[in-house]
């Protein structure tokens, strides 16, 4: 008689699938809110798309992943930050255009499904997402055998926003002589890792327990911090008509990210040392000997985001954040990005 085979034996277990929901239905729940109308499980999440306080809603979409800052999870055995990073990078990214986030859904998927991380994962994302008013809607948790190497898993993430029509953020007002101003990072955010792993790891030598005094942490937790959100500081300034653009500083850095928002016959000019550039950069540039291009092209340098606004609306703008440096200015040009 043929042995019975089971999904199990393919490498797929059920049950740490369900145990593993079991956890994502409670730190879900947990951001529900009165618009949510279903319940983690529906095959569809549904949301309520009534905006009655706005004259034109537009809905803002996009979605993101973590990228190789997975590695230092995987290495460090810290899973409840990644997912809080996939959750700000998302908010970061439609916010931009003046969106406040509704709601999110995740992808994770891994080779051999372990309930304990994938619920650390999910935790994260759960704070994050209850931190920016946002409701964790929905998901998919995918275990495929030999597609992942052990322990590993990949992530990705889907956020849904709404702004109203005539508070759009698209920088098509940006002029010659408008001020730039940048507001600070607290590490790499998910941009750079690939190059930054190369240049800790193998150039370097280092290993993520390994204490740095001029990082005044391990290289691991340095690597691992948190991609804040920059909703809480900007979200009050949205409905002002004071910013006429928002760029997050992610991958490509500022060469390519500010160039996004600027209209036809504006450059803009960034003064490099008119803000305080975490040590981390300084030291990747070392290691390497990195050329300055390419740290500008990589990575973020210390600030998240940037802001363009009238010189006339700095210090009103600037009094509502917590911390902001004037960066650089606008000028006549061919929508380049300069660093003097």
């Amino acid at each position: 008689m043929t042995q019975s085979i089971s999904y199990a034996d393919a490498g797929v277990s059920i049950d740490n699938a369900d145990r593993a929901v079991a956890k994502i239905k409670e730190f879900a729940r947990s951001t529900f809110n009165d618009r949510t109308l279903t319940e983690i499980g529906s095959f569809g999440g549904m949301f309520s798309g009534a905006f009655p306080d706005m004259a034109e809603p537009i809905l803002v979409a996009s979605a993101d992943g973590v990228g190789t800052k997975l590695k230092i999870a995987f290495e460090t055995g810290i899973h409840n930050t990644v997912g809080a990073d996939l959750v700000n990078h998302c908010v970061n990214d439609i916010l931009v255009q003046g969106a406040r986030p509704l709601f999110f859904l995740d992808y994770f998927a891994t080779g051999k499904l372990d309930p304990e991380v994938t619920a650390s994962v999910v935790e994260g994302m759960a704070k994050a997402c209850r931190e920016n008013g946002c409701v964790l809607l929905g998901g998919e948790t995918a275990e495929m055998p030999d597609f992942y190497p052990p322990g590993e898993y990949d992530l990705a993430g889907f956020i849904v926003g709404v702004v109203d029509k005539s508070k759009v953020i698209d920088g098509k007002n940006i002029v010659p002589g408008d001020v730039v101003l940048g507001i600070p990072s607290n590490g790499l955010q998910t941009n750079g890792y690939s190059l930054a792993r190369k240049l800790f790891f193998e150039v370097g030598g280092y290993k993520p327990g390994d204490h740095v005094k001029e990082l005044g942490t391990t290289v691991g937790k340095a690597l691992l911090e948190t991609h804040a959100s920059f909703l809480p500081q900007i979200g009050p300034l949205l409905d002002t008509g004071l910013i006429k653009g928002l760029a997050h500083i992610t991958g490509g850095g500022f060469l390519e990210n500010i160039p996004r928002i600027l209209p036809d016959g504006v450059s803009v000019e960034i003064n490099r040392g008119t803000w305080q550039e975490l040590p981390i950069f300084g030291m990747m540039q070392r290691l390497g000997n990195v050329d300055e291009k390419e740290m500008f092209r990589t990575f973020n340098m210390g600030i998240g985001m940037v802001v363009v606004c009238a010189q006339n609306q700095v210090k009103e703008i600037a009094g509502s954040l917590q911390q902001v440096f004037e960066i650089g200015k606008g000028k006549v040009g061919n929508g380049k990005v300069e660093i003097i």
